[in-house]
């Protein structure tokens, strides 16, 4: 399909069709740049197709392994889903019926739609209906039914179903991008008690770059926070909502919080926690750094379990804001390992000896008052190498620089 100056789509031609499965793996900038060798085809669209394919390889694999799935332009790629996170909010949820209210290219809602027998796709741009309605019947999703509707219109005059889910846009009128969730369209906490009504449950999808706590401190009827980390980059915020019939909604909320890492297309266990069990925990702290050194994974980071950390993997914390752990025995930590070979202060003879030479190193920086730009330059090592520097601060003040190797390459 091609999409028209009216915002219609038609089909592609066979020519059209055969060049882009030809040149799938070609440069599209060079190929936008030969439209003259090939007339009969229609390289604007061959070139936005091919674009697509060529990010659904890495984002949405079970799409471009999909023949004759069609892709919108370049920012809907961008902006939608991985494939890995698509699944796992899949895992969270099922039943009877299902509510994409923002669908855009239809991601979320190919593998979310999966877990229940009616789903329907709500999106306002025609375009992206028109894909929709071709792509799901390829991936066997035939029970989706598109709408091509307003999401606050379709949610006002919608049966309530199982399970809502939304993505709200984080860009504004000028295409800057926007965090906090009264500012996204539309706004959940405006929204928040219609939705609860609509739905039996809601599962909203927020910006990564979203302060937890303001999350959980807008969102009335939060029960879940998941935090999504793919290959240690945390990607994805997503609340669920529901009422709890039983319990005085105005009482203090018990969110759940899970901590999800994929790696390589792979999930690990989640870190499942509540806001009471991470203030009631107990974590020691070490008075000296020891055989091991932990870093927290990224989703973990974003979560901020630090005591519970410490309580259940049996490591000591180095400074209650410093968020690396240590101890004297190997442990299997939701994060990166480390072994640690040296530690110095910062004069220059025990930098000197620390560091013997060394002139690469993979350098962190954490509870300390230097950025890793400005500590680069002053210990003067590029990046990159074997070995792994983190500089931050102990339990007493003390400031210090950690070298460590990972623990495989010492075996």
């Amino acid at each position: 399909m091609k999409e028209q100056d009216n915002g219609r789509t038609e089909e592609l031609s066979s020519a059209t069709w055969q060049f882009i499965v030809s040149h799938r793996e070609d440069d599209v900038r060079t190929l936008a740049l030969q439209a003259r060798k090939y007339p009969q085809v229609d390289m604007a669209e061959a070139v936005t197709q091919i674009a697509g394919w060529q990010i659904a390889v890495r984002k949405i694999p079970s799409w471009a392994a999909t023949e004759g799935i069609l892709y919108p332009r370049h920012l809907s790629m961008e902006q939608c889903s991985s494939e890995i996170t698509a699944l796992y909010k899949a895992s969270l949820v099922g039943g009877e019926s299902f509510t994409d209210l923002t669908a855009g290219l239809g991601v979320d809602c190919s593998f979310l739609a999966r877990r229940f027998r009616r789903a329907d796709y709500v999106e306002r741009q025609e375009t992206l209906c028109r894909l929709a309605a071709h792509n799901f019947p390829l991936l066997g999703l035939d029970h989706i039914q598109v709408h091509h509707a307003d999401a606050l219109e379709y949610l006002r005059e919608m049966e309530p179903v199982d399970c809502l889910f939304l993505d709200p846009a984080r860009r504004d009128s000028h295409g800057g991008k926007t965090v906090a969730i009264t500012e996204c369209e539309p706004d959940v906490c405006a929204l928040e008690s219609l939705l609860v009504e609509k739905g039996r449950k809601v599962m909203v999808k927020l910006s990564p770059m979203l302060d937890m706590a303001s999350a959980l401190r807008d969102l009335k009827y939060i029960r879940e926070l998941h935090v999504i980390a793919v290959n240690n980059e945390c990607k994805e915020l997503t609340a669920v909502l529901y009422r709890m019939n039983s319990v005085n909604e105005s009482s203090e909320k018990e969110v759940v919080i899970s901590c999800e890492q994929a790696v390589h297309n792979s999930l690990s266990e989640p870190f499942t926690y509540t806001l009471s069990e991470e203030k009631n925990a107990v974590c020691q702290l070490a008075e000296r750094v020891e055989t091991y050194l932990y870093e927290p994974g990224a989703a973990l980071l974003k979560a901020g379990p630090y005591r519970l950390l410490s309580q259940r993997y049996g490591v000591k914390k180095l400074h209650p804001n410093s968020h690396l752990y240590t101890s004297s025995v190997q442990v299997d930590f939701p994060g990166r390992c480390f072994q640690v070979t040296g530690i110095s202060g910062f004069s220059k003879k025990e930098v000197k000896e620390l560091l013997g030479g060394l002139e690469k190193a993979n350098l962190t920086v954490r509870n300390f008052p230097a950025s890793v730009a400005d500590l680069r330059k002053k210990l003067k090592l590029k990046e990159g190498g074997d070995v792994y520097l983190f500089a931050t601060t102990l339990q007493n003040g003390e400031k210090v620089l950690i070298k460590c190797l990972k623990p495989a390459l010492l075996s």
